[in-house]
């Protein structure tokens, strides 16, 4: 009896490890530019849903896309999901991308998605402002250059944030010259240029700043989710909104589950958890915790390609360097 025991938990134990080395063979692998507690929840909900391991790389969409850049040799990532639509549209052009429409894309509009790469969610760029900064309420983003907050505002720089560049291409759209007005007006004012948006926002949530120019608007919900003195402001004269591109790498050798992890972020319980980080859902039927954008003036981003945006980024640093 004992020997047939034996036998039974042997068997047993070499289709653990046979399940275990199956899992990790077909182990997916994301690299993905934050929140890090989403890509986590996404990861954990999909493994639980399918048995399928999700290894996550976390860092902003700069650093992912170096890492992308210097593994082309030797292709790792599986996923790509970014904070900039750039992003999916460069790799696009470039032939990186696998073709693949989900069924759980269908209620996700269509300026949202194309033929490889669909939003996770979507975030917003407006004001934040700390409510005990003594300064008064800002409505727009001129507001922000007046004696009130004289050497009080800072900025994620743009040659880090895609979404900050996209605000100024929405501003200069839509004000043309007056755009630049603008900004001169905030320099002259003693804005500062931080570095990613957590940088710009940090100095603003301990009150050495009052406001933030542009900052990525669900970092300070889940801020002031957590009692932070925070308000998001969205200008009534327009703001950008920034779309999360999730895409499958060509490179990938498990398209087939690389497709089941875009159905299951895309799907309701998924897409959940994209509201419960604070984004706007990509699907019109999940609902938000904040405002959504069909709520907000949208500015314009379209550029006639990275010549423009190149341009609007070196005249936007020559001013701030000087």
């Amino acid at each position: 009896m004992k020997a047939l025991m034996s036998v039974k938990q042997g068997v047993a134990l070499a289709v653990m490890l046979s399940s275990a080395m199956i899992s990790s063979a077909h182990a997916l692998t994301v690299y993905t530019a934050g929140p890090g507690s989403l890509a986590k929840n996404l990861a954990s909900g999909y493994e639980k849903q399918t048995g399928v391991k999700v290894n996550i790389f976390q860092a902003t969409t700069g650093k992912v896309m170096a890492r992308l850049e210097a593994e082309q040799a030797n292709p790792q990532a599986d996923i790509l999901i970014s904070a900039s639509w750039d992003t999916a549209e460069d790799l696009h052009n470039r032939g990186w991308l696998l073709p693949y429409q989900s069924a759980n894309a269908a209620k996700v509009p269509d300026s949202l998605k194309s033929a490889d790469f669909v939003a996770q969610g979507i975030s917003a760029l407006g004001i934040v402002w700390n409510t005990k900064s003594g300064t008064p309420e800002p409505k727009e983003w001129r507001d922000l250059t007046g004696p009130d907050f004289k050497d009080k505002v800072t900025t994620p720089d743009p040659a880090l944030s895609g979404a900050s560049l996209d605000l100024l291409i929405g501003l200069q759209n839509s004000m043309g010259d007056g755009a630049w007005k603008l900004f001169d007006d905030l320099k002259a004012n003693g804005m500062v240029v931080s570095g990613p948006n957590a940088q710009a926002v940090t100095p603003v949530m301990q009150g050495a700043k009052a406001a933030v120019f542009g900052a990525v608007d669900y970092v300070s919900y889940g801020n002031i989710s957590q009692g932070e003195s925070l308000k998001v402001i969205f200008p009534a004269s327009g703001t950008v909104i920034a779309p999360r591109p999730m895409m499958i790498l060509k490179s990938t050798q498990h398209a087939k589950d690389a497709q089941g992890f875009v159905d299951y972020v895309l799907s309701p319980e998924g897409q959940k958890m994209v509201a419960d980080a604070w984004l706007m859902p990509a699907r019109t039927d999940v609902e938000a915790k904040r405002p959504l954008f069909n709520e907000l003036a949208i500015l314009p981003t379209t550029s006639d390609g990275t010549s423009e945006r190149g341009a609007v980024l070196s005249r936007f640093n020559t001013l701030f360097t000087k």
